[in-house]
């Protein structure tokens, strides 16, 4: 509907006069303060949002087993690269708390503050993983006979199982396995499939990280249903799982040490 008639124009430009001069005599707001605080789940203390650079230094302890980068060359030890900071600093506070049971991390979560764990969480989230390559052999025998394994994997990952018992991955963790940082779903694309094969089946066996109201069971009741090649199709799949704007150069990959198999 249009509205052209001259007293409805006379009367929107005098409106805006009005606004505009009411505006020009208004007192501004004071600026907002900085960056929100945030608390950890497992240890209630208040932290302000993670600084990369105060991170880098923080997370030299680190380096030892999960690389200058986050990137590590032993595929039981988690690639931290390119996971997000609110994901690392739960993670770690969990593990100071005892919450999620690890004799090694523990110790090296101990002396950490709850600011220290933003910042290594921050320093590693500016960090990119480099993805692995996913198995493409045949499966020869059994339900997914003539099947490739990362194809078994991707099929769980972007659709769930056709019995409605898993759902799809990728829900959760994105497309291309990025997660999601506003409700710290974990990026899980290009992890070792050793250490993610590892980590499905400790969920499967009941595995719960959180205690209380810090739990989050939903990884344990989604792998329950998965089966030990399932869990190794799923594995291999994510290990080779980027984003192809993101694939690191051949000499990235090659500097790194990762393997690649």
């Amino acid at each position: 509907m249009k509205f052209t008639r001259i007293l409805g124009v006379a009367i929107a430009l005098a409106a805006s006069a009005a606004v505009a001069q009411e505006a020009a005599t208004v007192t501004p707001a004071p600026e907002q303060a900085p960056a929100p605080v945030a608390t950890l789940e497992a240890d209630n203390t208040p932290a302000n949002r993670g600084d990369a650079q105060a991170g880098a230094g923080k997370a030299a302890a680190c380096a030892a087993c999960h690389g200058l980068d986050g990137n590590s060359a032993d595929p039981l030890n988690p690639k931290l690269a390119g996971q997000h900071e609110r994901y690392i600093a739960r993670q770690l506070a969990l593990f100071k708390s005892g919450e999620r049971d690890n004799a090694i991390m523990l110790g090296m979560s101990a002396a950490l503050s709850a600011q220290d764990m933003r910042d290594i969480g921050a320093y590693f989230a500016s960090q990119k993983v480099l993805a692995g390559v996913a198995d493409d052999s045949v499966i020869a025998q059994g339900p997914n006979a003539g099947r490739k394994f990362y194809a078994v994997g991707e099929q769980i990952f972007r659709n769930g199982k056709a019995d409605g018992s898993v759902p799809a991955c990728a829900a959760c963790h994105g497309p291309a396995g990025a997660g999601n940082p506003g409700s710290a779903w974990p990026a899980i694309g290009g992890q070792h499939a050793t250490y993610t094969a590892n980590t499905l089946t400790a969920f499967r066996n009941g595995t719960v990280w959180g205690k209380g109201a810090n739990a989050n069971a939903i990884m344990s009741a989604v792998a329950a249903n998965l089966t030990d090649e399932e869990i190794q199709a799923l594995a291999t799949y994510l290990q080779g799982l980027h984003n192809v704007a993101d694939a690191p150069s051949e000499e990235a990959v090659a500097a790194s040490g990762q393997p690649q198999g």
